[in-house]
């Protein structure tokens, strides 16, 4: 006679050390990945650890005072969170302070100089003519000639190149022609064009252009870019619709100076931008953009102009916030969309650019007025008590378990032991790979979970409790009572992550913390009560002192007021003869 065929539940049953083995696995490469990566520890807020806060003061262009408002101070903030904060748990804060001020609260252990930067880089992006280049206080040279052309690794990289430079005399030409007259395109503005007037022209027009051109030529010959303050000034005050001078690094790390043509397309023409790592080139890190449709058309409009002039008049300038981050030249019209920017960036710098780019320009300008350090004094006397509450807590129960479920509670106190060593190992890794803070709320958070699995023991125990009272042995009760503790403990789950995701979506600051770590650790309940709070019962129940029900298993029959099963009993047989009438 062939044996029955076991089912999903009797192979499960039959072998608890898989899920148990795979627990074990998770939490061994998880804790060996966070020492490996040096973080031991999470990553403290700045209510917990301190940190840096940072006062920004708004500036307004020349003739746009009224660009000071709630509605651009309340976006440069939105802007501002989104960079340093982009999913909502690194803990940096960003808001405002009166009418002009932002104030940014940036934790301990955050990269203070990048945030920095970050939030104070007004982030406007414009891509301009190359009309003319030079190393700055290197020695002159002319423009090559038509069959000359920048190196080919140049061409692949897009990075400076001092190699195709155009040098204006103080007649501001070059082999006979004027600097200013590099973009033959229908689109430039007149601020670029060449200071040859037509005919038709009058002559006050004239000699306008003539000395705007002088004085361009002025400020470019006197542009030192080895100076710091010469870089921060540099374009200062200008429009996008002007012709300006401005620096830039070349892949040699020598500073170039540029005199650019209007700007074609600008940075609302990105639709997306990217770090990643070009394993084609030399390039090494680089930041791709996608542009929109419009910008698209922009961008191959302008690049095939570009395509028909001589170098360095046929390069295009990506400048952010008036510094030269890139110069590309073209041969062809580039049709793609999509465009790079390289420049000896390493992981930090292209990731930082490409967030930049992404969540937009600030609609002002900041000045930095303070920077100060802030302590963790009230945090930390927060934190220890808040420490001890949890202890507290965890400690009653434990002795809840240890005096209503006895033995069980060598089931329920592991689980939670494997739980709190996945949520720190897990808090730690996510600082440095998503910025996670641990906050105040996020700790409260995580004393909240505490409950949240000790629910799902008491939910899976008294299920098997159900069965015993009915007069089942342990065995076939922990089988029987799982699939219905199973659907009560992720119903449970469920409501409880829920009411996470909806408070981490409609709050902000401090509160999305509490939110995060609520979420992380329900999912942690429902990983450890199937791969180890299951499984280790299983095994147990082979066990004699709990399939037997002793007395301090907390299973015990009598105790938990079981019956025998029911069975039915026979009638005793009639003896055979006539019926007594008295009977019938």
């Amino acid at each position: 006679m062939a044996a029955p065929k076991r089912g999903r539940s009797g192979s499960a049953q039959s072998k608890p050390w898989r899920p148990l083995a795979l627990i074990l696995i998770a939490i061994v490469a998880l804790t060996g990945g966070m020492f490996a990566s040096g973080h031991t520890t999470p990553r403290l807020g700045i209510d917990l650890a301190g940190g840096t806060s940072i006062t920004l003061r708004a500036v307004a262009e020349p003739g746009q005072a009224s660009a000071i408002n709630k509605t651009n101070m309340n976006t440069a903030v939105d802007i501002m969170n989104r960079r340093v904060n982009g999913l909502g748990v690194s803990e940096a804060e960003v808001q405002t302070q009166g009418d002009k001020n932002i104030i940014v609260n940036i934790p301990k252990g955050t990269n203070s100089k990048e945030a920095r930067q970050q939030v104070g880089t007004t982030a406007k992006l414009y891509f301009r003519p190359v009309l003319a280049t030079e190393v700055s206080g290197g020695a002159a040279t002319a423009t090559p000639s038509p069959s000359a052309s920048s190196s080919a690794s140049d061409k692949a990289t897009g990075k400076a190149t001092s190699s195709s430079s155009a040098t204006p005399t103080a007649s501001a030409t070059s082999q006979g022609r004027p600097v200013t007259d590099g973009l033959k395109a229908d689109s430039t503005p007149s601020a670029s064009a060449s200071p040859k007037a037509s005919s038709s022209a009058s002559p006050s027009a004239s000699s306008s252009a003539s000395a705007s051109t002088s004085k361009l030529e002025a400020q470019y010959a006197a542009l030192d870019c080895t100076k710091k303050s010469v870089r921060a000034t540099a374009g200062k005050g200008t429009k996008p619709t002007d012709t300006v001078v401005a620096c830039g690094q070349n892949s040699q790390k020598q500073w170039q100076k540029y005199i650019l043509g209007p700007a074609q397309v600008d940075g609302t023409d990105v639709k997306k931008a990217q770090a990643v790592f070009n394993t084609q080139t030399a390039a090494g890190w680089t930041v791709t953009m996608d542009f929109t449709s419009k910008g698209a058309k922009k961008f191959a409009d302008v690049t095939g102009k570009l395509a028909q002039n001589q170098s360095p008049q046929n390069q295009f300038a990506i400048v952010l916030d008036g510094d030269v981050v890139s110069d590309p030249y073209v041969r062809q019209a580039l049709t793609g969309g999509n465009a790079e920017i390289s420049g000896s960036f390493n992981q930090e710098e292209a990731q930082s650019l490409a967030n930049m780019l992404s969540y937009g320009a600030l609609p002002l300008s900041f000045k930095e007025d303070s920077v100060t350090t802030v302590t963790a004094a009230l945090g930390g006397e927060q934190l220890h008590a808040g420490l001890i509450a949890g202890a507290i807590g965890l400690a009653l129960v434990i002795i809840y378990l240890l005096i209503f479920y006895r033995g069980l509670s060598v089931i329920a106190i592991p689980s939670l032991l494997v739980s709190a060593i996945l949520t720190y190992v897990i808090m730690s890794l996510l600082g440095p790979t998503i910025g996670f803070a641990l906050n105040l709320p996020a700790v409260c958070g995580a004393i909240v979970a505490i409950g949240i699995t000790a629910d799902s023991f008491i939910v899976f125990f008294e299920r098997i409790r159900d069965e015993i009272r009915e007069g089942r042995s342990l065995r076939p009760s922990v089988e029987r009572a799982w699939p219905r503790a199973r659907r009560t403990i992720l119903v449970s789950d469920f409501v409880s992550f829920l009411a996470a995701a909806v408070l981490f979506i409609v709050t902000v600051g401090k509160v999305q913390g509490f939110a995060f770590t609520l979420g992380l650790t329900t999912v942690l309940d429902v990983v450890v009560v199937f791969l180890f709070t299951k499984p280790l019962m299983t095994l147990l129940a082979r066990r004699k002192f709990f399939a037997n029900g002793h007395k301090w298993s907390g299973l015990d029959p009598k105790a938990l007021g079981a019956k025998p099963p029911l069975r039915r009993t026979r009638r005793p047989a009639r003896p055979a003869g006539p019926v007594d009438p008295k009977e019938a």
